[in-house]
């Protein structure tokens, strides 16, 4: 017989555990990369052979091995085991650090942040997750995975000027080395061992599926503005940490500028996130926070020698980033097809790293080439551009994922409760997957009536 699913429950203290351990391991990872973004520019000129397009490369090239890495990783998850192929990963990232930390020239740096990237852990941290978690509790488990990567956004860009007052960048990347061994050692001691490894659609990128992941215009468009939103975020940190600093910001002070730029444009975004989503008009909302980011490039392109503009900018600019960064996953779940969401994930986070490897390439040759402000132009016009494709995406359907089990039930059985979820209100749509024995869901929270959604699932137990 089928245990019971209690789709009301809260995670039990082992599934709490897992997620809560292994979204440090991510941000304990992540956090080692935000605190470069705001340090490396400023330390540039002391590192042998550096030129703004080497810098804007050595800030970027992480990305491109991600993007080639990160699917790879998670489909040999599946095959040599989840712990085994994230300590490689993490090893990788380790040894990144130690080679950008030793090196006293751009070359250096290079290969060491390149090593950093190719540590591409995230699909298959994502499949862990998968893997310790119960179907019908596996939405909020990947919910605060987003959380820990956003607060180790925050946490690096006011960390990473702060560290690097001890000893420059070099503080930094052995600081981000130290950050990956408390890492590794958590995933060894303190991460549950998962059972055999299983494939989740919900979660993991699965080839054959790609295609189709491919034929949704909505979910391209998407994935453009992912990639466009974090070029920008790259090039503007190629430039903006040293225009603070030769518009009068003292070495070390850079913190007090992020921090609260970055805790103002944050409270500023969370009304809009409500109105995006409990008051369901996510795109107007999206559109304008779209506008705000290229707004800030044109500001920032006419800010000139003044820090107090500068900083203006920046912080009109993190309005927008902040808006776009929580509402974008959210509308890649949305839109995507319940079972296409981790194939969808996995092009999404694909795209974003891309962004982050062009942007970088891009900001320092067009700021070798032709100046700050020319940056900032090229930003606006990209913004410009994403919001013209934007326009044309259809309003989302207000429908979050649900996981159901079907272990130990038959197909006639999967079937006929399938067609009775459907006329359950505020269930949408029903996919039934036999080979992952899961049945998945997309509802509309506002709607459902939990209840009778209970009271079925009950009865097929």
């Amino acid at each position: 017989m089928n245990t019971v699913q209690d789709i009301t429950s809260p995670m039990t203290p082992s599934e709490r555990y897992a997620t809560l351990s292994l979204a440090g391991i991510y941000a304990l990872r992540m956090l080692g990369l935000f605190m470069i973004l705001p340090v490396l520019s400023l330390f540039a000129q002391q590192l042998e052979g550096s030129t703004p397009a080497l810098l804007g490369l050595a800030m970027s090239i992480y990305g491109l091995p991600q993007v080639l890495l990160q699917i790879p990783f998670g489909l040999l998850s599946d095959r040599f085991g989840r712990k085994k192929v994230i300590i490689f990963g993490l090893l990788l990232f380790f040894a990144g650090s130690v080679i950008a930390a030793l090196s006293t020239s751009i070359y250096g740096v290079l290969v060491g942040r390149a090593f950093q990237g190719a540590g591409a852990i995230s699909s298959a941290v994502m499949a862990l997750v998968a893997d310790l978690t119960q179907e019908v509790h596996r939405t909020k488990a990947m919910a605060t995975i987003g959380i820990s990567i956003g607060l180790s956004f925050g946490a690096g860009i006011v960390a990473g000027p702060i560290l690097s007052g001890f000893g420059g960048v070099q503080t930094v990347f052995w600081a981000t080395a130290g950050l990956t061994v408390l890492a590794m050692a958590t995933l060894v001691w303190v991460v549950p061992n998962p059972g055999r490894p299983r494939l989740h659609r919900d979660a993991e990128f699965v080839p054959g599926q790609m295609l189709e992941a491919l034929k949704n215009p909505d979910l391209l468009r998407l994935d453009y503005g992912i990639f466009i939103l974090h070029m920008i975020l790259m090039a503007i940190f190629v430039v903006v940490p040293t225009d603070m600093r030769a518009a009068g910001l003292p070495q070390g002070n850079e913190w007090m500028v992020y921090l609260p730029v970055f805790v103002l444009s944050m409270g500023l975004a969370v009304p809009f996130i409500i109105l995006a989503e409990k008051k369901r008009k996510m795109k107007p909302v999206f559109l304008g926070a779209i506008a705000v980011i290229a707004l800030a490039e044109v500001g920032l392109s006419q800010a000139g020698p003044n820090l107090y503009t500068i900083i203006g900018g920046l912080g009109v600019f993190f309005c927008g980033f902040n808006l776009l960064e929580a509402t974008l996953p959210s509308l890649v779940s949305k839109t995507a097809p319940a079972d296409l969401k981790g194939t969808a994930m996995g092009a999404y986070s694909s795209c974003q790293f891309m962004g982050l490897f062009i942007g970088g390439l891009v900001g320092g040759w067009f700021k070798g080439e032709y100046g700050e402000t020319a940056v900032f132009l090229f930003c606006a016009a990209a913004a410009l551009s994403w919001f013209l494709v934007a326009m044309r995406m259809n309003p989302p359907r207000y429908l979050a994922n649900m996981l159901v089990s079907l272990m130990a039930m038959d197909e006639e059985k999967a079937n006929e409760m399938a067609e009775k979820m459907l006329a359950i209100k505020g269930v949408a749509e029903v996919t039934l997957n036999f080979a992952d024995a899961v049945a998945y869901l997309k509802v509309d929270n506002q709607q459902l009536d939990k209840t009778q959604l209970q009271s079925l699932l009950a009865q097929y137990s």
